[in-house]
């Protein structure tokens, strides 16, 4: 007999019988971790994660309130997703913004506040959030910019495969800051990052995944396609309401030209931009945001086309704010509100009010527990985060009091906290280089630092109270558990567990033009097949729901012919990919474990014979067991010593009898018809084999 020795290892602790009693019977969390040989850890609700970060970006999009931008695909996810008004970054820099969103962790626990430090150095034994979902079963993979450079990205702790990126080897010297060029969209990286995002999904699309996505524009130089500038061709653009910095700031605000900018041929270094050149830049911020959408819009797209939205929970965030003209810039790095809000907006599965906004503070370091959240996965309780699926659930709910964020300059550490109505710094220890104050009821566009304002004492003792207090104190007092309502694709009649009832109702819509459960088409390509039975059979056990109905799960004698035939179909068109594997396991575990009414011979496969068969048979109580192989004189050719076996039944190739169609002196049979005989302690059958080669 062939791999046999899974059976009797169990044999050797209980029978059979009391592994159905132990394990079966108690429900569907016992059966899914105590029956399936390769288990996926929690599995429950594993849905997909597409995580889309863009560079430099504050949110100039039609669903942010700027209906003069082209930004269609974006706006077509906030219409199914949540989208956050007020979501803070942690540091306004690429490497500690990004690495704070990776960890899970804010800049003064990574003690990561430059753009030159590795997080592996600082951080060797973190655990990342790519790295969470592949330790739990996810195939996780990067393509373009998450991290600041390639050698962060090439972890191999957080990815699958090699990440996917293109090195930048740019004089900024010789170009200008902006140009609208005579190319097509996969000659530009972002292009280049698109389409490999739609090949690779088709790739990894019967796995679930993590894949991270990261877009670079509208980072400097803006340097797009010619026709996203076309777009804006009839808009007139205004400058921002305010042009310079705040009076009263704080001289380490600093009211200059930033390195990153005037480097580039047409930027002269005065100190300050011109309008005309601020209105040249607005325009190239908005047409490479649009190209930058358009290449979002190709990877929804392919989600879409492979029915893979229903099952993937989308992120897609800004690593911090970008000062579009604000102050009279064009940079980051800066602790206004322009420079620290960031463009979020999330879309999960079964949400219960999709389309919706939230003012309710968030912050990017809430992105690791809330996918993990999401998607069942345990939350680490190192994590500095907080999970925003309540925010999800209730977008007007009261959330956290205050979001914080920080940034060096000069030498000096700046600290401000943003809550409902202002905006609070302080710069160096106690404010000793200076303090901020910006109420956005009266001035919503920070013209004014009013913190020095003698009425507004004990205002600035409250707030700087709040601010040293830290972000642990402006947590909400009771984190509503809410979580939303998930369902599963191959849950196919919705009764929260998959089961041999959701089998059922596939096989019987084979071949059948309407369907009265649409989920039968679990893989959307119009015809229902044993590649939709063996997707739902790969997911058996799984649950969104902690009281699942546990007599659901009860798989019984009635069931093993129905699961004995889909085995033969599927054995028969098995092409090897993962559908099929994952599914003939399943099925092979569940009829592994019934125990059948009475012992008998079934026919044996795969027919036509050539040159190796397996004889499947049920027992319906413990016994030794002895299969013989006669030809038609009666003359024994071969005899099958199986031993001691425990009830049940023996139909799968890893437990049926196996005959290398060889007699007895090891010579191939010829082809003809012969017969099998089962021999145990109560009973005998008899049945006939044709044999072809």
């Amino acid at each position: 007999m062939k791999n046999n020795n899974h059976q009797k290892a169990f044999s050797q602790q209980f029978t059979r019988r009391d592994f159905l009693s132990t394990s079966l019977r108690v429900g569907a969390a016992a059966f899914t971790t105590g029956l399936f040989p390769r288990p996926r850890a929690d599995a429950n609700c594993q849905y997909n994660v597409l995580f889309i970060v863009v560079d430099d970006f504050y949110p100039l999009l039609g669903c942010y309130g700027f209906p003069e931008m082209h930004t269609p695909n974006i706006d077509r996810l906030a219409q199914r997703g949540t989208l956050f008004n007020r979501a803070y970054c942690q540091y306004p820099l690429c490497n500690p913004s990004r690495t704070s969103i990776l960890t899970g962790l804010r800049p003064e626990t990574t003690g990561i506040m430059s753009n030159s430090v590795r997080f592996r150095e600082e951080l060797p034994n973190v655990v990342t959030l790519p790295q969470h979902f592949k330790a739990h079963g996810y195939h996780t993979q990067s393509v373009g910019k998450i991290t600041h450079t390639l050698k962060m990205q090439d972890d191999d702790f957080s990815w699958s495969v090699p990440s996917l990126r293109w090195p930048i080897y740019v004089d900024k010297t010789t170009i200008p800051s902006w140009q609208a060029l005579d190319v097509e969209d996969d000659e530009l990286r972002d292009g280049k990052a698109a389409l490999n995002t739609v090949n690779i999904l088709n790739e990894i699309q019967y796995r679930p995944f993590f894949l991270a996505v990261g877009f670079r524009k509208p980072h400097l130089p803006l340097h797009v396609p010619k026709k996203y500038y076309d777009l804006y061709n009839h808009i007139e653009f205004d400058l921002p309401a305010t042009n310079r910095f705040p009076t009263n700031a704080p001289s380490i605000v600093g009211g200059y030209l930033p390195g990153d900018l005037k480097i580039y041929q047409d930027i002269t270094d005065t100190g300050t931009l011109s309008e005309e050149k601020m209105l040249e830049l607005i325009r190239g911020y908005a047409a490479a945001t649009s190209f930058m959408d358009a290449q979002v819009g190709r990877v929804l797209n392919q989600l879409d086309s492979l029915r893979l939205t229903e099952k993937t929970v989308i992120v897609l965030c800004s690593d911090h704010g970008f000062h579009v003209g604000v102050h009279g810039t064009f940079r980051k790095n800066s602790l206004f509100e322009v420079g620290l809000q960031s463009g979020l907006i999330m879309s999960v599965p079964g949400q219960s009010n999709p389309g919706s906004t939230t003012d309710a503070l968030v912050e990017l370091v809430d992105i690791y527990p809330t996918l993990c959240d999401a998607c069942n996965l345990p939350i680490r309780s190192e994590l500095d985060g907080l999970s925003m699926i309540p925010v999800i659930e209730q977008p007007m709910i009261t959330w956290k009091r205050a979001s914080f964020s920080q940034k060096i300059r000069v030498g000096f550490v700046g600290n401000t906290i943003r809550e409902k109505r202002y905006r609070y710094t302080e710069w160096g220890h106690n404010g000793s280089q200076g303090r901020e104050l910006y109420d956005y009821e009266l001035d919503p566009d920070e013209t004014v630092n009013i913190a020095n304002l003698p009425e507004n004492k004990e205002l600035v003792a409250q707030l700087s109270e709040q601010l040293h207090a830290g972000w642990k104190a402006a947590l909400p007092d009771t984190p509503t558990e809410s979580s939303i309502p998930k369902t599963l694709i191959w849950d196919i009649n919705n009764d929260g567990i998959v089961d041999i009832q959701d089998l059922i109702l596939v096989s019987n819509s084979f071949g059948v033009d309407s369907h009265e459960y649409p989920k039968v088409d679990v893989n959307k390509d119009g015809s229902v097949d044993i590649i939709d039975l063996l997707l739902v059979a790969s997911h058996v056990g799984e649950s969104c729901y902690a009281s699942a109905p546990k007599s659901k799960f009860s798989i019984t004698n009635k069931h093993i012919d129905n699961i004995s035939k889909w085995l033969t179909e599927a054995y028969g068109q098995d092409d090897g990919s993962d559908v099929f594997r994952d599914g003939i396991a399943n099925l092979e575990t569940l009829i592994d474990n019934i125990i059948p009414n009475k012992s008998q011979l079934l026919p044996n496969y795969p027919s036509p014979f050539n040159p190796e068969t397996w004889i499947p048979y049920d027992l319906a109580q413990d016994t030794d067991v002895h299969i013989h192989i006669y030809n038609l004189k009666g003359e024994t050719i071969k005899d099958l010593k199986i031993g001691f076996q425990p009830a049940g039944s023996y139909r799968s190739k890893g437990l049926a009898a196996y005959w290398d169609g060889r007699n007895s002196e090891g010579e191939l049979v010829g082809s003809g018809l012969y017969y099998s005989s089962l021999i145990t302690n109560n009973s005998r059958s008899i049945r006939k084999m044709v044999i072809r080669k």
